[in-house]
């Protein structure tokens, strides 16, 4: 079984279309760093459903942060849900932030983000539109570049 990791703006992306469910459809049991938990319970513009309650997040207490240095940019769930992936040697990680992606992916893990959940569901079946549901996110205050997500709608014909 694959060790998974996720950040906070997926829950809160997937929560704005109600469709936090995908995370467990494309990738099992997803795991959690408490900072993450605590980010998403704070709530906001959009309401994410309380992840101790989902039988598929495995929450995960964080040890002190051994990346600190180039760590050090990122907010306290990103810093906490990499470090801890790097040391579980995580199949993946899901994480939107640019500045987060980068340095995951330069400590060696495999990133993918909430655009990259949408595009499986749409090949799956599991969404209707891959556009409608970016849109429905834009309008809950969601940014991802146009550029990119014009090129992944054309990659599912959309």
């Amino acid at each position: 079984m694959s060790i998974v990791f996720c950040n906070t703006t997926p829950f809160i992306a997937l929560a704005s279309i109600n469709r936090v469910d995908l995370l467990p459809k494309c990738f099992g049991n997803i795991h959690v760093v408490t900072e993450v938990i605590e980010e998403c319970a704070v709530g906001g513009r959009v309401q994410v459903p309380d992840l101790y309650s989902l039988n598929w997040v495995i929450p995960i207490v964080s040890e002190p942060v051994v990346h600190t240095g180039i760590l050090l940019e990122l907010d306290k769930g990103e810093k906490h849900t990499i470090d801890m992936a790097k040391r579980s040697q995580a199949e993946w990680v899901i994480i939107d932030e640019k500045i987060g992606r980068n340095l995951a992916e330069y400590l060696g893990l495999r990133v993918t983000g909430t655009l990259g959940i949408l595009l499986k569901a749409k090949q799956q079946g599991w969404i209707d539109s891959f556009l409608d549901a970016v849109s429905v996110m834009q309008q809950h205050g969601i940014r991802y570049h146009p550029d990119l997500v014009l090129k992944l709608a054309r990659s599912v014909n959309e």
